[in-house]
């Protein structure tokens, strides 16, 4: 899997939430900075071609949907950022939260509740 350039993902997550889209839906969908019609379909031929999404043809219309979900997505994208950011340990992704303040005490709680659970 490829990783995405920003635009990309943004994209993606508008996919994911249309399930199904010409480019045009997408981009009533764009919140800042919408680009061209024409960047934006480049956009999604790129996400094509990286194996993201697929086509139904309508002529020379594309409706463009995604074939990788954002579970298989957000998957790769945590695995990768914690081997990169964190040496592949999750104690120091939980430890970076927690010293940010970005995760209460009871978050943590609720945590290992779920660990425990899973024995």
């Amino acid at each position: 899997m490829q990783k995405l350039t920003n635009k990309e993902e943004e994209i993606m997550h508008i996919l994911w939430k249309l399930k199904k889209a010409f480019v045009k839906e997408v981009m009533a969908e764009i919140t800042e900075e919408t680009p061209h019609y024409n960047t934006l379909s480049t956009i999604i031929r790129n996400l094509e071609d990286k194996g993201y999404v697929a086509h139904n043809a309508f002529g020379n219309t594309h409706q463009y949907y995604p074939v990788v979900s954002m579970e298989e997505y957000r998957k790769r994208f945590m695995k990768t950022a914690i081997e990169n950011y964190f040496n592949s340990s999750y104690k120091n992704l939980v430890s970076f939260f927690a010293e940010e303040q970005k995760i209460s005490a009871e978050e943590l709680r609720e945590i290992l509740d779920i660990i425990e659970q899973k024995k």
